[in-house]
């Protein structure tokens, strides 16, 4: 039984801010990103929280797929530090020697988008209309952007902290019209974090705007495969701009539709995670939960 199949992500993940599952869980990665030499047991990271070890145990495991005991393996990137410095070992086979990684699907997402012409762009969203609404997902809240052409951005934010995400996301297209309508965004948010809707039979429609260089980086990456992870030199070759992994990082970060375009799975030449837009737990929290799919 897959992890979609036993959690209704509507009503099991709680956003609030008195009882965040969320919360819980953010705290407990960045206790084991921390602690990882002391490898915290599952009584002393409960204790930690104020929280019985059993109930710890069952929001977690409900959560990712993986115990805390099997995540600590997935978050700990000093232990997976040393494996690539001391033995030289690529980020993935270091993943799979850490327990990370299960068997990558051909394309997690089955996603189908298009790229909005050089003028759309330029004109900043003048003309377009985007319809936007917060909802629940296992990485906090998720603010979802849908035009009639399909899902346009996709952002996250920690409860409290919703108008930020909204303005940064309102500042890439300043000309466009915004509406709130929780009604046409909510289908798309079932559709991204219910992995048992992810269908090549009906794939979620992405519409991308930005440049054209931009839009050539966004497209590799919707070809790294779930459990797998790609450097910013690698997306460079791939584009045919061997020297540009800087700006490669840099548009990278402005991908507007994370974690269904998985600019997450994109790390730095060393094999560190690196800066990730909505923060780094949030981008460990991603992997973390992509491997309890596997």
């Amino acid at each position: 039984m897959t992890l979609a199949q036993h959690i209704d992500l509507s009503t099991t993940i709680d956003i609030t801010p008195e009882g965040s599952d969320y919360d819980t869980v953010r705290q407990v990665i960045e206790m084991l990103t921390l602690d990882y030499r002391e490898q915290p047991s599952l009584e002393t990271i409960a204790a930690r929280l104020g929280q019985s070890p059993t109930q710890l145990q069952k929001v977690f495991t409900r959560w990712a797929g993986l115990s805390p005991k099997a995540f600590l393996q997935a978050v700990t990137l000093d232990h997976a530090k040393r494996l690539l410095g001391a033995e030289g070992m690529p980020l993935l086979e270091a993943s799979l020697e850490l327990g990370l990684s299960g068997p990558g699907r051909l394309h997690d997402l089955f996603v189908t988008h298009e790229a909005m012409s050089p003028g759309e762009w330029k004109a900043k969203g003048e003309g377009l209309t985007i319809r936007y609404g917060f909802h629940p997902s296992p990485f906090g809240v998720a603010l979802v952007m849908v035009t009639d052409r399909g899902l346009a951005g996709l952002a996250f934010a920690d409860p409290g902290r919703e108008p930020e995400a909204l303005a940064d996301m309102t500042s890439r297209w300043p000309a466009a019209t915004y509406v709130a309508d929780q009604e046409a965004t909510a289908p798309y948010a079932t559709r991204v974090f219910d992995p048992s809707q992810w269908s090549c039979d009906q794939p979620l429609r992405v519409v991308m705007i930005g440049t054209d260089f931009q839009l050539r980086v966004w497209e590799q990456l919707l070809r790294i495969p779930l459990g797998k992870a790609v450097t910013y030199s690698d997306i460079a070759m791939k584009i045919g701009q061997p020297t540009a992994s800087r700006a490669v990082g840099a548009a990278v970060g402005r991908n507007p539709v994370s974690f269904v375009v998985p600019c997450h799975r994109a790390v730095g030449k060393s094999g560190a995670l690196t800066g990730y837009h909505w923060g780094l737990t949030r981008k460990r929290a991603m992997l973390g939960w992509e491997a309890g799919q596997g």
